[in-house]
Formats: structure tokens, sequence, C-alpha cells
């Protein structure tokens, strides 16, 4: 089969390699599962850099979430066991965390309702306790996760701002289904929200980002406000101020998704079916803005890499790029 590999750390296109290599064996309680989509996301350019917080042993096939079809027929979602990751004809997953890919979406529609969707869910559901009514900031709202967090927000009935990158991104935000979109490029964050909200705040803040992006949030975070810390795309790791968060009374949440898999994955499951009736409804739509096919997978993750994707990248083994 094909298969992209890894051999040593550095920059996706610098060191993802397409190979020709057996088909991974799977363990004990596993399964072989053939890709139909694999989604990229922002730590599949983390593992190849060796930033991760799982290291598989190298050579690996990154791609950390699949749609895809196992020997007995069934169409799954599967979150790859590495190092035998998604960005090949076939990975393996372990058999007691498949979940079944919804028949209201196709397969790399499919694959994005997991990891981002489950992400948002758990953040704004489970840690948050987002209420209808209230205002939810997000950013990179645009992006894999953002976009997940703006349509779960919209479905829970709050007010989303969304902030972004540019123009084009904006536009992007704005069709999500965004109240407010903030371009971070030529509008004060903070000074907006404050004014979309009279003077309030965001009760809850979305943020994948990290670096100037928390700091700016918790200058705009509203009076028992949340801010949701899901990630450091920006690369920088913020060091949250405690008095600040005393005085002003806000609450800093932190999201590992992948501790529910291992900690609760009755909850993973129950999540998966509130996830499956909001996309038969209507309510939420992953946004798919490229479909490549397997040879365009180093330079697709690069680009989500570097922050020059919106919505999510997703890789057809066996199909036509579109």
């Amino acid at each position: 089969m094909q298969t992209w590999r890894v051999h040593r750390n550095g920059e996706p296109s610098e060191v993802m390699r397409l190979e020709e290599t057996g088909r991974p064996v799977p363990g004990e309680g596993q399964v072989l599962i053939e890709v139909l989509a694999a989604n990229i996301n922002f730590p599949d350019a983390l593992l190849c850099r060796g930033q991760y917080q799982v290291r598989p042993p190298l050579p690996f096939t990154p791609g950390v979430e699949i749609c895809g079809r196992t020997a007995d027929g069934r169409r799954v979602l599967a979150a790859p066991s590495l190092p035998h990751g998604g960005f090949a004809e076939y990975a393996v997953a372990d058999e007691a965390a498949l979940l079944p890919a919804p028949d209201t979406l196709d397969d790399a529609e499919a694959a994005a309702l997991h990891i981002g969707y489950q992400t948002g869910w758990f953040g704004l559901h489970r840690r948050a306790r987002l209420r209808a009514g209230e205002t939810l900031l997000v950013h990179a709202a645009a992006g894999g996760v953002g976009s997940a967090a703006v349509q779960l927000g919209k479905a829970a009935g709050a007010t989303v701002i969304g902030v972004v990158a540019g123009p084009e991104k904006a536009k992007a935000a704005a069709r999500l289904g965004c109240d407010l979109v903030i371009d971070r490029h030529t509008q004060d964050i903070v000074a907006v929200v404050k004014e979309a909200t009279g003077g309030r705040g965001a009760d809850v803040v979305y943020d994948p980002v990290g670096g100037d992006a928390y700091a700016k949030s918790v200058k705009c975070v509203a009076f028992e406000g949340r801010v949701i810390v899901v990630g450091f795309a920006s690369g920088a790791v913020p060091a949250p101020a405690l008095n600040h968060a005393l005085v002003k009374n806000y609450s800093i949440l932190g999201l590992h998704w992948g501790l529910y898999r291992t900690k609760d994955p009755a909850a993973v499951r129950a999540c998966h079916d509130a996830l499956t009736r909001l996309a038969a409804e209507g309510a939420i739509a992953p946004l798919v803005s490229e479909r490549v096919g397997l040879a365009g997978a180093a330079d697709a993750v690069q680009r989500v890499a570097d922050g020059a994707s919106t919505g999510r990248i997703t890789v057809l083994p066996r199909g036509a790029a579109r």
C-alpha cells in the first residue's frame, strides 16, 4: 500500500515521504481499516515536528482522524493507533473506540465530525457549561477547530463572535454563522468585544491559539466568564496571571479531549450521538474547504501548519481531489 511516513522530525513538507509498504498488522483489540478520508489537523504538524504530547517511534505515519471501512463493511470514524496513522491506504485503530459514521455526511465530512467537534462539544458543554443567550468568543473561527466551535455555539443558542486573520477567513466565518466577525489584523479585539457586549465582555472564550489571543481574551472576558484553553496553535504558551483571574472572577478551563477516550469513553459515545443528531438536523455541517489526493498530503499538512488553510483539508487516499 501507499503511505506517508516520517523518518526524522521537522517541517511536514520536508520530512513526510510517500512510500510503498505492507499493510499494517492489527494488534490485540485492534482492527484494520481501509481509509476513505483522513482529515488534516494541527496535531499532525506537531507530530512531524516532534512537538506533540504523543511521540510515536520513527518512522511513523501521521493522520489522527479518519473515516474508513472495516473488513466486515462497517463505515466508521476512528483515531488511528500510531505509528500507523491515517495518511495511508490502510490504518489500524482500537475496535472499542470505533464510532459509526453518520449516514447524512460524505466521507470527508464524516471524518471531520470527530476530534474537532468532540473537542468543541466537551469544551462548550462539559467544561464551560455554555448557556443559551450567552456570548461566545471563538479564536481562529474559520479554522478546523474554531469552525466547529462556532457551529456548536450557534446550535446552543449563543451569540457568537469569531476572530480571524484576514478578509477571506472573515467571509468564511460569517458564512458559518458568526453574529460578529473580528479581523485581528485590522481591528482591536478587546475594544470590539466590549462594544458589542455593552461593556460586559464575552461569557465564554474558546481559545485554540494561545499567545496574544489568550492575553486579549482575559481583557474582555465577562464577570464569571470562562476561558477554555484548547491548544497553542500560535506556538506561544501563555502564563496566566492568577491574580487577574481572582480580581475579575473568571475561570480558566483546560481541555484535553483525548483524556475522555480513556477516562470516560461512554461520554465520548454520548457526544457522538449528540453530534450525529445535530448533523442530521442540519444544525452543524463540517467545513471541508478542500479535498486532496494522497499525493498532496504533505503539502496540505504544511499549509495547515502555516495557518494558511480554512476549515478542514481532507485527504482522500482512493478518491479524486476536488
